[in-house]
């Protein structure tokens, strides 16, 4: 006979698919789309819950309980971007306000930061958090935000998450950590556990895994915060369509199963790359030389589907002749779906920060940042080889011309 008392807690993957509901309504094993924009009232203000989509809808609720249940938060919130995701942090602030970001900071956030919040008066500093040292150096009296990204977009450095969230609370509670989880996915990191404030994630990448969506959300750790990034979402209306949340579940629901089997092919490529004599420097916290790895492995349960690597020839030029020379590896913006991709940063997805600047933050001209897929390892390594090959007979032919 059991009782309470001997029920053993389920593990994460049966809590997982669990925390997605059965329609109470029909029974349907899979969350309905609510395809919808309103929502019939008995009276004025008397409604079963919604009223009109922007503000709620089932479907994009049941994800969002699915995204809190994932990172351990009391609130989370759906957005149509990551970007929109991004906004929605920012809009936390007030004029005068400053931001501390990691050095290496997605192209995206950057134009945003830069480009938009600054001409409203909000400070942006950056430096290396991958040095707790450098945070704490880098904090001043108007620090309201520190931003990190763990692993960050594409050197894949790796920030110690509970040491900054120490360090930023003794030097002042009010300070919000916001930690952007999107490379990790909550598989394999829960910033919530190490001290963060709030978690961020692009949903388009390994949430939702099947390179069919744009999505974007935003997890508190407790309800004050989680009650005004709601209100922001809200009155900002950049919310995550019926559908566009089906697809995001249907995906979340095989998370765990991707993203071993990313973190495993990726280890092999990194690997692979390690060892090429044309290759100059690999970047993935999964290899022993990674200056984060002790790091990554006592915060992370798996280090991801992305490797970065240089070329010994470090030009666009050489980049250029790898990246069209590859036949698995699809030549394309973003990340984390169950084909592998590539893409050069420097004139892609980090086109917009000054070429100096990316420079010191590690994006040499000849990065190519990789998307490993869940095809076999050996095809992609063969697949790598080859390119390699042929950009180095393109390159010698060149040079006889």
């Amino acid at each position: 006979m059991s009782t309470e008392q001997n029920i053993i807690p389920p593990g994460i993957n049966t809590a997982l698919i669990h925390s997605i509901p059965v329609d109470p309504l029909t029974g349907s094993i899979s969350v309905p789309i609510y395809q919808t924009s309103t929502f019939v009232q008995e009276a004025p203000g008397v409604n079963k819950g919604y009223d009109y989509a922007r503000s709620n809808n089932p479907t994009r609720q049941a994800l969002e309980h699915i995204l809190a249940k994932l990172e351990n938060g009391r609130v989370a919130a759906a957005f149509a971007s990551g970007l929109a995701a991004i906004d929605a942090v920012i809009k936390l602030l007030r004029t005068g306000d400053e931001i501390l970001a990691v050095d290496d900071i997605y192209g995206g956030a950057f134009r945003l930061f830069t480009q938009v919040y600054q001409r409203f008066g909000i400070q942006v500093n950056y430096a290396d958090t991958t040095d707790v040292r450098n945070v704490l150096n880098s904090i001043t009296p108007g620090t309201k935000l520190i931003w990190i990204e763990t692993p960050t977009n594409p050197t894949l450095k790796i920030s110690d998450i509970q040491s900054i969230c120490e360090i930023a609370k003794a030097h002042h509670p009010e300070i919000l950590v916001c930690v952007d989880n999107t490379f990790a996915s909550p598989s394999l990191q829960q910033p919530l556990n190490l001290g963060a404030d709030l978690v961020l994630h692009s949903g388009t990448k390994y949430l939702g895994g099947h390179s069919d969506l744009i999505a974007g959300a935003v997890i508190a750790k407790d309800d004050a915060w989680g009650e005004q990034i709601k209100f922001i979402q809200n009155a900002s209306g950049a919310i995550l369509s019926p559908h566009d949340s089906w697809l995001l579940i249907r995906g979340i629901e095989t998370l765990h199963l991707r993203m071993a089997r990313h973190s495993e092919q990726a280890l092999k490529v990194a690997q692979f790359l390690a060892m090429h004599p044309d290759v100059d420097r690999v970047y993935y916290p999964g290899l022993p030389h990674h200056s984060n790895h002790d790091i990554a492995v006592r915060q992370q349960s798996g280090f991801g589907g992305v490797v970065s690597f240089t070329l010994k020839n470090d030009t666009e030029e050489a980049a250029t002749r790898v990246i069209c020379n590859t036949h698995y590896f699809k030549l394309a913006e973003s990340l984390g779906g169950v084909k592998s991709l590539l893409c050069h940063p420097a004139t892609m997805t980090h086109k917009t920060i000054p070429s100096e600047k990316r420079k010191q933050a590690g994006v040499a001209d000849s990065l190519i940042r990789l998307s490993v897929g869940l095809e076999d390892a050996t095809d992609l390594i063969a697949d790598l080889e080859t390119a390699l090959e042929k950009a180095n007979s393109l390159k010698n032919n060149l040079h006889i011309i």
